[in-house]
């Protein structure tokens, strides 16, 4: 069995879906992930969501490079989220035959939490996709262990949870916590690297997970004992978002870096690894 790669939306910057879909193409990515919904307030949907002649565009060019859509985000559920308005985006993902849809928990009433989180996996189950609810100390699901929680409480079959590397190290949680999941909880995993020690506030966390990540290998994570934790297949994003790479070398040095850095990191656990051919 062998890991196979990803790349991430936030590793190569705000390019053209396209361009992703050539860089991963040229460097043995399987699959990408694409972005249609913004992940924070200030941000304007993407134009993947409503220009129409991208969306085919996107998905000739899938074909074309012959790669897969991995998951698409990002969807946030809020105190004040309508379940029936991520219907658009539910009908592109199915459109790019995606696999995966990133969740996010905005909203800390967690009975309010859970019923949205079920009907949003109702949604993405008629388009075959899984909602993976990633955990982030800043948000209302903070670590693996409430993650868990919240999947066995709602029973939905393409409920899963997503593990970052990056918010991994900064939560609450253990590698036992991995080891001790149900596989079918499991979809993909997200891998980068990071500094430690690091500053605990919010507003750092959040600044070096949207833009100050380090390439697998470079940083302080356990990373190898992370994939250890972690089934033998499982497919693996890279998600590697960093700024300064990126101005100073671009977006595929990013995906080349950080895939580069991944395969290293599993031969270092002794995982195996397969690229596109």
């Amino acid at each position: 069995m062998a890991h196979t790669f990803s790349l991430a939306f936030l590793t190569v910057g705000n390019i053209s879906p396209i361009e992703t879909i050539k860089i991963a193409s040229r460097l043995g990515y399987t699959s990408v992930g694409l972005r249609m919904l913004p992940a924070a307030p200030t941000e304007a949907a993407y134009p993947l969501l409503t220009d129409k002649q991208l969306l085919k565009d996107t998905v000739s060019a899938l074909e074309d490079y012959n790669i897969k859509v991995g998951d698409v985000e990002i969807v946030r559920l809020q105190d004040k989220t309508d379940v029936a308005s991520f219907k658009p985006f539910i009908e592109n993902a199915h459109a790019l035959a995606a696999k995966h849809v990133l969740v996010a928990a905005d909203d800390f009433d967690r009975n309010r939490l859970c019923d949205n989180f079920l009907q949003f996996c109702e949604l993405a189950g008629t388009a075959n996709l899984t909602a993976d609810l990633e955990f982030m100390p800043w948000t209302a699901v903070k670590s693996i262990k409430e993650a868990r929680a919240i999947i066995e409480k709602i029973k939905s079959p393409n409920a899963g949870i997503l593990i970052d590397a990056l918010h991994f190290d900064r939560s609450d949680s253990t590698l036992e916590d991995i080891e001790n999941l149900p596989s079918s909880f499991l979809h993909y995993v997200q891998l980068c690297d990071g500094p430690i020690p690091y500053k605990h506030d919010d507003a750092s966390l959040i600044a070096v997970a949207r833009g100050a990540r380090l390439m697998p290998g470079s940083g302080n994570i356990d990373l190898v004992s992370l994939v250890k934790a972690i089934p033998e297949d499982l497919p693996i994003s890279l998600e590697v978002p960093n700024l300064d790479i990126l101005e100073k070398q671009g977006p595929e040095a990013c995906a080349r870096l950080a895939i580069e850095g991944a395969k290293r990191v599993l031969d270092q656990a002794g995982r195996g690894w397969s690229l596109r051919e």
